[in-house]
C-alpha cells in the first residue's frame, strides 16, 4: 500500500526480456538501495513491483507479462525517469490517498497548459476507468496522488503545483505521453458492489458479507 507521494526518481538502467516478462533495473537518485529488503514492494511510476536484486546503487524488479500488457513499464528505455515510492509503514502520515500500485488503465496526456506557477494536464480517460473518476476525487497518475480538477466521459484534468512539477516525472509530461492510471480504491469497490447488486445491497446481502446481524 502506498500514498502517492513520490519520494525519489530513478533512471532506467536496462529492461531485459525474460521468459515472457522482463527484468527492470533502476538507479535511484537518493533512495538508499542497500536498505531495501529483497521482497520489498516499491511503486515505480504507480506500478507495485517487488525487489529481486539490489546493490551498487542499483535495484532490480521482475515484471510479468500481465504487468507489461497493462502498464507503461514495457515502453521504458535506458535513461527514462521513474517515480519511486516505498510502501507505507503503519504509523506513517497519509499525506496523499491510499494507492495500491495496481494500475487500472493507461491514459495519454492530451494537453498541457500553464496555470499560475503550476500546470494543468488533460488526460484521456479509458472507458474501463471512467465511472471511477469524479471531480474532486483522487486519482494516481504515474503513482502521483492527485485531485481530479474536472472529469468528462473520455478525459479528466489535474492541476499540478510547482512542487509536483519539480519532484516527479509529471514535470516533463507533454501531449502524447502515456501514463499509468489508478482510480481511488474505494471507488473501485463501490462500482463492483453496484455491478453485483444494481439496486443496491439488501439487508440480506450485508448479512451474507458479514455486516450487521442480530442483536
Amino acid at each position: 500500500m502506498f500514498t502517492g507521494l513520490v519520494s525519489d526518481l530513478g533512471a532506467v538502467e536496462r529492461l531485459v526480456p525474460r521468459q515472457g516478462g522482463a527484468r527492470l533495473t533502476l538507479r535511484p537518485r537518493s533512495l538508499p538501495v542497500d536498505e531495501l529488503a529483497l521482497g520489498e514492494s516499491v511503486a515505480c511510476s504507480g506500478v507495485c513491483l517487488t525487489v529481486v536484486e539490489r546493490g551498487g546503487g542499483l535495484v532490480s524488479f521482475d515484471a510479468v507479462p500481465e504487468t507489461l500488457s497493462r502498464t507503461t513499464v514495457g515502453t521504458w528505455r535506458p535513461g527514462a525517469l521513474v517515480n519511486l515510492e516505498r510502501a507505507l509503514a503503519l504509523g506513517d502520515r497519509l499525506g496523499g490517498h491510499l494507492v495500491q500500485g495496481h494500475v487500472d488503465a493507461v491514459g495519454e496526456v492530451l494537453t498541457r497548459t500553464a496555470e499560475g506557477q503550476g500546470a494543468r494536464l488533460a488526460i484521456s480517460l479509458p472507458a474501463v476507468i471512467a465511472p471511477l473518476v469524479a471531480e474532486k476525487g483522487s486519482i494516481a497518475v504515474d503513482g502521483v496522488s492527485l485531485t481530479v480538477a474536472a472529469a468528462g466521459r473520455d478525459r479528466f484534468e489535474v492541476a499540478l503545483i510547482p512542487e509536483t512539477l519539480a519532484r516527479t516525472t509529471l514535470g516533463e509530461a507533454r501531449p502524447g505521453a502515456k501514463v499509468n492510471l489508478e482510480a481511488d480504491v474505494l471507488a473501485r469497490h463501490v462500482a463492483r458492489l453496484r455491478e453485483l447488486a444494481p439496486a443496491g445491497p439488501s439487508a440480506g446481502d450485508l448479512a451474507a458479507w458479514g455486516y450487521g446481524g442480530a442483536r
